[in-house]
């Protein structure tokens, strides 16, 4: 079938964007870097393409159709009564249920494979690093290394990293799109993720979740590298920082826009149970938000 020529311009314009679009021009989610990503790059492509098995074919006949029955043609045959066609109900029935079902699968063993609270399973020794969402910016804590950062993480490459992640204020959602999964941090709540790069790198870390007026400014980085890497971090951080306190915790608490990576080069014991806490207790209505048996003893063994 030729097409007329405003449709064949149509279909080419529709191919370019689709090249500049999955050569990953403006979607870091195209270009992972872990194990996480690269399965969900590769949901989101054959999704897509499924369904674009039935939108492109629809989109190419609707030219088609307007432009053979414009009014200017007089070879067009003209069935004023025609109402029904077998074949095409065929057609127009059995592909879409073909392409959902195959879809629902998909999603059903997806869901599963890549569910945010699944370990990695690795030979390596997991990094666990516990996130906190403040207005505007992440507070990250590394308890078995006894220090906290803000708006950076680094981690070595081929290393499983375990999340455990809450909000000191609203809502928020935590993102490295080249790692994958965003997950939701929610005051008084814990959520987890489990991610692991594959290549040596810094990627974008964000706020998924409109969170306020700094929302657009709420960024961090994600450093993957090597081991001994890793390790010459942990000791800037140690170098470089000062104590996270309750008081340093409650002058970062207030909120601020484009704040600046941060190190602390110590971190109280169970500082992320003390924070989760304290934000259950101003829900609860308490005055204070350090006021909870569990906090004061928080805050006494880090004194």
């Amino acid at each position: 079938m030729k097409l007329p020529p405003f449709a064949s311009i149509a279909a080419r314009v529709l191919a370019v964007g689709a090249v500049l679009l999955l050569g990953g021009c403006s979607l870091e989610i195209l270009d992972p870097k872990g194990d996480i990503g690269m399965q969900e790059k590769t949901l989101l492509l054959t999704a897509t393409g499924l369904m674009l098995l039935v939108v492109v074919p629809v989109i190419i006949m609707t030219l088609w159709f307007a432009w053979k029955y414009r009014s200017t043609n007089t070879k067009a045959t003209y069935s004023p009564n025609w109402s029904h066609s077998t074949p095409i109900e065929i057609v127009v029935w059995t592909v879409p249920c073909i392409i959902v079902a195959i879809l629902a699968v998909m999603t059903w063993k997806s869901s599963h494979a890549l569910d945010p609270y699944r370990p990695i399973e690795s030979d390596r020794k997991p990094i666990n690093i516990e996130v906190v969402s403040l207005d505007w910016k992440w507070l990250f804590i590394y308890p078995d290394y006894n220090i906290a950062t803000v708006n950076e993480i680094a981690f070595p490459v081929d290393a499983p990293l375990n999340f455990r992640i809450t909000s000191g204020t609203v809502m928020n959602s935590f993102f490295i799109p080249q790692l994958g999964s965003q997950i939701y941090s929610m005051a008084g709540m814990t959520t987890k993720l489990h991610l692991i790069a594959r290549e040596p790198g810094t990627y974008a870390g964000i706020s998924a979740n409109y969170s306020g007026g700094g929302f657009s400014g709420m960024r961090f980085k994600a450093i993957a590298t090597s081991e001994q890497g890793f390790d010459e971090w942990i000791q800037k951080a140690r170098a470089d920082g000062s104590a996270l306190t309750q008081e340093s915790y409650a002058t970062l608490f207030k909120p601020s826009q484009h704040t600046p990576v941060t190190y602390y080069s110590s971190a109280p014991a169970g500082m992320f149970d003390f924070i989760l806490n304290s934000t259950m207790a101003k829900i609860a209505g308490v005055d204070s938000p350090f006021c909870t048996p569990t906090s004061k003893n928080l805050v006494a063994a880090a004194e």
